[in-house]
């Protein structure tokens, strides 16, 4: 016996009136998308004269640092030996302030706009009007934190029309029924993430790329990094206090120790593991330490890299040295490649000329560049494994410091005979050596985890970080 109500279901289809009423909702919608479209391109500013600019700082802001032509190139361009360029495009123009850019050697002075090849990229970059007045040739960019871009405007009556018919499609989606409400807003979701996503990556690539150039630029904050290692050397009051990641800044330094670990005033303790000091207090020679023969060892075996930036864009040191062996980098392929890379850069300016043999894994993985800056050896005699000697461990990172005196670089996860062979220069009573792999390694005591938009978590320091690229 049928029925013509479906009880059991809680469902009633859609009658054929409202069917049409979708439908015809449906076009008009599309229609004034279609309007509004092509109001927006009518009315899109042009902007092809539209020119890169940047703004000198106020010293306040740069912890009292002085912008110069040379800085400028080496943060927009890449290259500091550029900076005449830049003086070339701003010869003779005139200020805000009165004052004017007349040879090379002048001082820059704060809310001066200054004319950038149009390669120039990074944050510090911002796009200009060129207003094609002889006093200044470019008027104000915008203020921080705002981006740059053609802007349009749109009729009144198109946009009423369109969320007019929003409104009207979401009461008819209402009465049609909750589910399908929730069901046709996830798919609108999905659909706008979609189409932004190409322009999400495009944006992400360049910010990563701008850290890349910003890192081979960029000496001072490796010089304080190193320069903070001696403040938890061992002494004669007590021993090394074991320092496994960094972050440097304008306002100060960030350490991360072991659990069991403290550090003295001025340091003052974040969350249980990570300490910070302020850029005003006084550095470690100051406290009445000699900085003797041990300290300065234990600083030497330090391989500080930067590993990306953190969400306020600063640079984070990692040290190699605490790996004890191998470090596996998994998740996105080609982000994990990059993370790889861009430690291998790292080493390559600071500890040049290091030995670095590198792996094919069993997944076809694409192989990994090596630095001009490294030495690069075919193939390396593997020793006969030896017993481990025996150690302390440590609370934090899963081992004990191994400096690093030559590279094993894995492109893929290994197979047998890579296995074996990593195994024999990297692992427990091996060579000594330190693995970088770019996938999953048995046996590995730090495991990063890399994901398609250019990030890499740490699990052991609890941290995200953003990789150059």
């Amino acid at each position: 016996m049928s029925s013509s109500t479906d009880h059991g279901s809680g469902h009633r289809p859609a009658t054929p009136a409202v069917r049409t009423l979708l439908r015809a909702l449906t076009a008009l919608l599309a229609a004034c998308l279609v309007a509004l479209g092509g109001a927006a391109a009518a009315h899109a500013a042009p902007d092809d004269d539209l020119i890169k600019v940047f703004v000198v700082p106020d010293p306040a802001r740069t912890g009292g640092q002085l912008a110069t032509l040379q800085s400028i190139a080496g943060a927009t361009l890449g290259d500091a030996s550029r900076s005449g360029e830049i003086f070339d495009l701003n010869r003779g123009q005139a200020q805000k302030d009165g004052g004017a850019l007349n040879s090379p050697d002048d001082q820059l002075h704060p809310g001066w706009i200054l004319r950038l090849p149009q390669d120039a990229s990074g944050p510090d970059v911002q796009l200009a009007r060129d207003t094609g007045t002889q006093g200044g040739a470019t008027s104000a960019p915008p203020a921080s934190g705002q981006q740059s871009s053609a802007t349009f405007t749109f009729p009144l009556a198109a946009a009423v029309a369109v969320l007019g018919t929003i409104l009207l499609a979401l009461i008819t989606a209402g009465i049609v029924g909750r589910r399908k409400v929730r069901t046709a807003y996830a798919a609108v979701r999905r659909a706008v993430r979609r189409l932004g996503e190409p322009m999400r990556r495009r944006r992400r690539l360049t910010q990563r790329q701008a850290t890349g150039r910003r890192f081979a630029t960029d000496a001072d904050s490796v010089r304080r990094a190193y320069g903070t290692l001696g403040e938890f050397a061992p002494t004669r009051r007590q021993p090394e206090r074991p320092v496994h990641a960094l972050r440097v800044d304008g306002t100060g330094v960030t350490v991360w120790l072991t659990a069991a670990d403290t550090a003295d005033a001025p340091w003052t303790n974040l969350d249980g593991t990570r300490w910070r000091r302020p850029a005003a207090a006084t550095g470690w020679l100051t406290r009445g330490e000699d900085a003797g023969a041990t300290s300065q060892a234990s600083i030497g075996a330090a391989c500080l890299v930067r590993a990306g930036t953190d969400a306020d864009g600063e640079p984070v040191f990692v040290d190699l040295s605490r790996l004890d062996g191998v470090l596996s980098v998994s998740g996105d392929r080609a982000v994990a490649r990059d993370v790889v890379q861009n430690l291998l850069a790292e080493i390559a300016r600071t500890r040049p000329d290091t030995p670095v043999t590198v792996l094919r894994g069993a997944d076809g993985a694409l192989p990994v560049a090596v630095p001009a800056g490294l030495r690069q050896l075919p193939r390396v005699d593997t020793p006969a494994p030896a017993a481990p000697a025996e150690g302390r461990g440590t609370v934090r990172a899963g081992a004990s410091r191994r400096p690093v005196r030559g590279l094993v670089v894995v492109a893929g996860t290994p197979d047998g005979p890579a296995a074996a062979e990593l195994a024999a220069l990297c692992g427990p009573g091996g060579a000594g050596w330190t693995g970088l792999v770019c996938g999953e390694a048995n046996g590995a005591h730090w495991r990063w985890l890399t994901d398609a938009d250019g990030h890499v978590d740490i699990p052991v320091l609890d941290v995200r970080l953003t990789v150059p690229a």
